[in-house]
């Protein structure tokens, strides 16, 4: 019997299939899902999953592209008191089988297409469209029913290894209900929404902060395989769906698209960006194609549900750059590296304190300890804090480059970079040098004809001398992970190991 005062993940859809049953919750490819209907095959998918011998705290690891079962399996796992493990489909080799002995996993549910990348050695079993998968046994009803605690861990998050190998950030049921929260008030989420999930629904972002709270207000979901623009637009035109969220990178793929000037896409009402900084340049060029639609910022990390600060449609004037203040449950506040809080206006380390944070992370003390100091959470993001309390994000810790003893933002030069109509995409780090400690490095994806000696000559115009790149390198694309937040990280180790940058 459950507890009268829990409050778990698979709750939040209890609930709206109790208030709306016969609603529609949720379309995949053909298939489409009332609240009753999705809440039921939950429970069927959790009775499998223990009849399968799991049991309490065992971990699932769930590597799969979107569907609605990769969301069944999630709620499924919460209802049954499994913690569930989201992998990147991305990752295979060392990366893949990192993550799935660190957790531990004792069943892998998998797409049948992936399945061959799992190492031997882990039990594994189909997700869909093969004999046995967890979607052939929805087609019969089994209810279940477990007592679990607000406080159990429901899921072990792994941070995107930007910076260092992923850390698994154990998550409760708690932690994320209060995220929940924070994102319905500070997103305008309703149940008249049409939230169309293109991004990868083993990232936190589009999980937890877009789709179990839409089902949580009892709206109708959309999932679909991928931020696919034509299928984006095709939904907007036909009134399927009136907000998106996606991460820069996406946002820039939508307005470059030829189709993006002249399809009909007034009935996108809510526009939502995050994961990585939004190039200011950017922004500025998608509002004035859709001046209408209310922009969202959308910011924080994966320890903290992932949800910390937005910058609402009625905010953005004049703070373009900002990622707003604090949500709901969120406490935040600048500090300089002895842990004191700093002056507005000042640069420091945000960090948190908030019920919506990790409990700390799996089988790793020592860097538990490291990121939980004094009664805070360190965030390792550089940041700004004004007199009205909103933040801008000035750069990670790790990602300041110190070139002749200056400690430099790289996002400064990046947007400066961008508003060259010669860069379509832009990263910079610091790359070891004998003269400057590191030089200011850019990678830049052009877009059309454009030099070296040219972007330089731009730079230098919009910073100070100091600050301007030292060597521009082209490359066809940036190194990614899923939620498209770039590696500087890749980008610093494989050009570090060559002779570095010219100084110039």
């Amino acid at each position: 019997m459950r507890a009268v005062r829990n409050s778990t993940v698979d709750g939040v859809l209890r609930r709206s299939a109790r208030r709306t049953p016969d609603r529609t919750a949720l379309r995949y490819a053909d298939r489409t899902w009332t609240y009753a209907e999705l809440d039921e095959a939950v429970s069927t998918a959790a009775a499998e999953l223990t009849g399968q011998g799991l049991e309490g705290d065992d971990r699932v690891a769930t590597y799969g592209h979107n569907s609605d079962v990769y969301l069944i399996a999630f709620l499924a796992c919460a209802r049954a008191g499994l913690i569930h493990v989201p992998v990147n489909q991305n990752l295979t080799g060392e990366d893949l089988t990192y993550i799935l002995e660190d957790s531990a996993s004792a069943l892998v549910l998998a797409d049948p297409n992936l399945a061959g990348r799992i190492p031997e050695g882990f039990a594994v079993r189909p997700l869909r469209d093969a004999p046995g998968s967890l979607l052939e046994a929805l087609g019969s009803t089994q209810p279940y029913e477990i007592d679990r605690e607000a406080r159990d861990i429901v899921q072990l998050l792994y941070t995107s290894g930007t910076t260092a190998l992923p850390k698994g950030a154990m998550m409760t049921h708690r932690a994320l209900v209060h995220e929940y929260v924070s994102a319905i008030t500070a997103l305008d989420l309703k149940e008249s929404d049409r939230p169309v999930h293109s991004l990868p629904l083993y990232h936190s972002a589009q999980m937890h902060v877009f789709l179990l709270p839409h089902l949580a207000v009892g709206a109708t979901n959309i999932i679909i395989d991928g931020p696919d623009p034509v299928k984006i637009f095709d939904l907007v035109e036909a009134g399927e769906a009136d907000s998106l969220f996606a991460p820069p990178t996406v946002w820039i793929g939508l307005a470059n698209h030829p189709d993006f000037a002249t399809r009909e896409l007034g009935g996108l009402r809510k526009a939502y960006y995050g994961a990585s900084i939004m190039p200011v340049p950017v922004l500025e060029r998608l509002r004035e194609r859709l001046p209408s639609l209310a922009f969202y910022n959308c910011f924080g990390q994966s320890e903290i549900g992932p949800l910390a600060t937005v910058l609402g449609p009625d905010e953005h004037e004049g703070r373009m750059d900002s990622c707003g203040r604090p949500v709901l449950f969120v406490e935040a506040m600048v500090v300089d590296e002895h842990g004191d809080e700093v002056p507005d206006g000042t640069a420091g380390e945000v960090v948190y304190r908030s019920p919506q944070l990790c409990e700390g992370y799996w089988h790793k003390a020592a860097e538990t300890k490291e990121a939980f100091r004094d009664g805070w959470f360190r965030s390792g993001d550089l940041a700004v804090r004004d007199r009205e309390g909103y933040f801008t994000i000035v750069d990670r810790v790790k990602d300041v480059i110190n070139s002749g003893g200056v400690l430099i933002a790289s996002r400064q030069v990046e947007d400066a970079l961008y508003t060259h109509p010669g860069v379509a995409e832009a990263a910079v780090v610091g790359l070891p040098d004998e003269r400057w400690i590191e030089a200011v490095t850019a990678f830049v994806v052009p877009r059309g004809e454009v030099t070296e000696a040219e972007l330089m000559v731009h730079a230098r115009e919009k910073l100070a001398h100091f600050k301007a790149p030292k060597k521009v390198q082209f490359v066809d694309e940036l190194p990614r992970n899923a939620s498209g937040k770039i590696l500087k990280r890749e980008l610093r180790d494989r050009f570090s190991e060559d002779d570095g940058p010219r100084s110039a």
